[in-house]
Parts: structure tokens; C-alpha cells; sequence
């Protein structure tokens, strides 16, 4: 995924196959969040700002884009685990049963890789909420674009979580993500308010 060029990846995204998908997407929303945010701590430079503060901001956003990347190809592996256990035989009881609970288990590992981008778009949106405060005033709509594409990689990852979840069939397993589906909705309003502020900004 981080080797393709955007058309190429595009392409794929367009492709009649199952992978890159919206899971895919996510991890890449939440990609361009930290990239956009990097870019603002970069040019944060001065002495009217805190060179420390915005060196810790560039190398923690650099970090969450990395993590992004990881995540996302972690998505598009699992994926395939899934379809791959979906393909299984299942002739007789004792295939059936292996086939099962091969789906359980490649579900509950196509999960991990969204609730990781959910704790990536948290640690976003936090950043977000920083530099609207302390960053370089030019670059606010930069801001905005960054708390909007975590805010997309929130949102997205937890229907991909969700939509796993209805075939996890072991209670504990199921309960393991309750944490990252409830910070979804943390993100969205932190996401909303660093918009809501640098609209209010622009518009006076």
C-alpha cells in the first residue's frame, strides 16, 4: 500500500476484487490526517512557538502516519484471511466445524487492524486540538482538513469493526473492541469542535 502511487492504489480501490476496501481507506484517512498535521508543526517555526512542543508534534504525527501505513496494509492481509477461511471446505461436520471457527478467528483478527485506526484518529484529533491552539494561525484549515480525515478514519474503521463483530461468536473476544467502537464517538466531537473553532476563526 505505501509503494503505490495514488492512481495506482485508486485503481485497485476501483478494481472488482476485495481487497483494498474501506478498511484500507480508513487507516489511509487517518494517513493524511497525520501527514497534514506534520506539515503544520513543520512550518510552526519561530520564536513566536514553542520549538520544543513542535518538534514533539512533528515526530509524534510522523509517528501515527507510519502507524497508519502499517495498519492499513494490516487490513488488506487480514482481509484476505477472511476470504481465505470463507473458502474452506465444508463437505463434512468435522469440516464444517474447522471452517467455522477459522471464520471466527479471521474476523476477530480483521477487527484489530480498524480499532487500531481508531486509537491512531484519537491521538489525531488530540494533536489537532493542539496545534489549532499553539501552531502556526496560517495554516488552520490545514487543521480543519486534519481533524476531518481522522474524524473519516473513525467513522469508517468502526463499521468495519461492527461489521466483523456479527460474526464473532465468542462473548469475550466480542467485548474486547467495546473500548475502540466508544472512543469513535470522542473522536467525532473533538473532530467537530477543531472544525467548528477554525470555521469560526475564518468566518469572524
Amino acid at each position: 500500500m505505501r509503494d503505490e502511487t495514488i492512481a495506482g492504489f485508486l485503481g485497485e480501490l476501483a478494481a472488482r476484487r476485495p481487497s483494498p476496501g474501506g478498511g484500507a481507506t480508513a487507516a489511509l484517512h487517518a494517513a493524511q490526517s497525520a501527514a497534514l498535521l506534520a506539515m503544520v508543526a513543520r512550518y510552526s517555526d519561530g520564536p513566536r512557538y514553542d520549538a520544543e512542543a513542535m518538534k514533539r508534534a512533528v515526530g509524534r504525527a510522523d509517528e501515527l502516519r507510519e502507524e497508519a501505513l502499517r495498519l492499513g496494509e494490516a487490513d488488506i492481509a487480514a482481509f484476505g484471511a477472511v476470504g481465505a477461511a470463507y473458502r474452506m471446505p465444508r463437505d463434512t461436520a468435522e469440516q464444517e466445524r474447522a471452517r467455522s471457527a477459522a471464520i471466527a478467528a479471521a474476523l476477530a483478527g480483521a477487527a484489530v487492524p480498524p480499532a487500531g485506526v481508531i486509537r491512531a484518529a484519537a491521538a489525531l484529533a488530540g494533536l489537532a486540538e493542539e496545534l489549532l491552539a499553539a501552531g502556526n494561525q496560517n495554516m488552520i484549515t490545514d487543521v480543519a482538513a486534519a481533524a476531518a480525515a481522522a474524524r473519516a478514519a473513525a467513522v469508517t474503521a468502526r463499521a468495519f469493526i461492527e461489521v466483523n463483530l456479527r460474526g464473532i461468536k465468542d462473548p469475550p473476544t466480542a467485548a474486547g473492541f467495546a473500548e475502540p467502537l466508544a472512543l469513535t464517538d470522542e473522536v467525532t466531537a473533538r473532530a467537530d469542535r477543531v472544525v467548528g473553532a477554525v470555521r469560526g476563526k475564518i468566518t469572524g
